[in-house]
């Protein structure tokens, strides 16, 4: 399991403040030790002392390793630990004037943790711990050697420990709170695009439903269209070539239904695989059933590689990429409907004629679709890929909606823009399944 899941692991993340503040007070204890030693003069048994803090940092080195681990860690756990630090602060008050030393206020300390971080059972688990140590400390201790001759020095240095005392349980508590809080904070925004997520896949799933029943409702009529249209066909006249001319418009676009149709059905129970295809493959699909479809649409496309640009192509022409690339993308039977989607939209925007440049680099392909409309308002802007948000009279706000979610769903993104000179791009891209070869 990699670092980055593991840091977002609440467990995890919880050991991993622990440790750096079991680092700080290691520090924070040699340091006073060494104060103590080179200033005060007192004598105390320092091997002892120093022995227990090295313990707590050989710990606090095992605690580090152990988070390297993706086993989970658990309440009892952290409350192991941090008995550790509350057992480890008593041997060295033990040896430090027990209750009459400055810093018996940190005992307060681990409880905070325990509050904040473990279920209400840890917590009056670590209460009667922490009060249970300063109780036998108030009986149980080694009294600090004191200079008789001077007993406002002895009191100074006793108000100068309880300051530090509190300066250091101020900095840790709030360190710790603003850690806390930081982390609720990425947990509920987490938790909000999770519960987007499971909407909008729950609008996905209800609309392919939906679909599915739709589509196998419209073959009925598809189809005696068909035979209607075949009919008035075969009934007219030889001189009547504009009407008949209309018909066969007609007819072929209720075939190219009807295949759409077939298609949706069929991939109906596999809709979820995903195979390999190449980039000049799909474009030429995408372009050659969008152009059936939509036959007055008018359009330039052209393919760019990295370091060299392929040659204009237009829909006078055979609308299909002149490049032919190695490049190969993850697609399954929804990112062509995301693809025709995007180029109804522009296409609806600017009926005088849309760009298409498809782009591929070493790790990407990208689709750029510029249209010469009005352009995005803001509140279009902000709004666009909504579910039922459209500008369009007639418009159900489905198209781009549908587009974002497949096509984020494949570890892509789509972004729109306004053009500096007039209209809008839209901009999609997707990560290549391999490198060109």
């Amino acid at each position: 399991m990699n670092n980055t899941l593991l840091s977002s692991l609440p467990g995890h993340a919880q050991l991993r403040r622990l440790a750096v503040l079991r680092s700080m007070a290691v520090g924070a204890q040699l340091l006073t030790l060494a104060c103590v030693w080179k200033f005060l003069k007192m004598e105390l048994d320092w091997p002892t002392m120093l022995l227990t803090v090295a313990a707590l940092a050989v710990i606090n080195l095992l605690t580090w390793l152990r988070l390297r681990s993706d086993r989970p860690v658990t309440n009892p756990e952290l409350f192991a630990q941090l008995c550790v630090d509350v057992l480890a602060l008593s041997v060295l008050l033990y040896y430090g004037g027990g209750s009459t030393n400055p810093f018996i206020s940190l005992f307060l300390l681990p409880l905070v943790i325990a509050a904040a971080t473990l279920p209400q059972r840890y917590t009056w688990g670590m209460a009667s711990l922490t009060a249970a140590c300063y109780s036998a400390l108030m009986f149980y201790y080694r009294p600090l050697p004191h200079n008789h001759h001077d007993h406002n020095s002895a009191f100074s240095t006793h108000v100068m420990g309880m300051w530090l005392g509190f300066f250091i349980s101020a900095v840790v508590v709030a360190y710790f709170v603003t850690q806390m809080a930081q982390a609720v904070r990425s947990r509920d925004k987490m938790l909000a695009r999770v519960r987007e997520n499971i909407l909008r896949n729950e609008r996905i799933v209800a609309l392919g439903i939906q679909a599915a029943g739709a589509a196998h409702e419209m073959g009925t009529p598809l189809s005696t269209m068909a035979v209607v249209i075949g009919e008035l066909q075969h009934d007219l006249a030889e001189n009547q070539t504009g009407l008949r001319d209309s018909l066969a418009i007609l007819d072929e676009q209720v075939r190219g239904c009807k295949r759409i149709l077939d298609k949706i059905l069929s991939h109906a129970q596999d809709s979820g695989d995903i195979t390999l295809q190449a980039v000049d493959s799909l474009m030429t699909e995408v372009l050659d059933e969008w152009q059936l479809l939509r036959p007055t649409a008018k359009y330039q496309y052209s393919s760019v590689e990295t370091g060299r640009a392929g040659r204009l192509c237009s829909s006078s022409h055979t609308g299909k990429p002149d490049e032919v690339w190695s490049a190969q993308l993850n697609v399954d039977t929804t990112l062509r409907a995301a693809l025709m989607n995007l180029l109804n939209n522009a296409a609806d925007a600017s009926p005088q004629g849309i760009e298409i440049v498809s782009r591929c680099d070493a790790t990407h392909f990208t689709l750029t679709i510029v249209d010469h409309g009005a352009g995005l308002s803001e509140e279009v802007a902000r709004q666009a890929g909504s579910a039922f948000f459209t500008t369009k009279s007639a418009g159900r706000g489905l198209g781009l909606f549908l587009a974002n979610a497949t096509i984020e769903r494949l570890g892509g993104t789509v972004r729109l823009s306004n053009n500096p000179h007039g209209g809008a791009s839209t901009e999609l891209a997707l990560p290549l399944a391999g490198a060109r070869a």
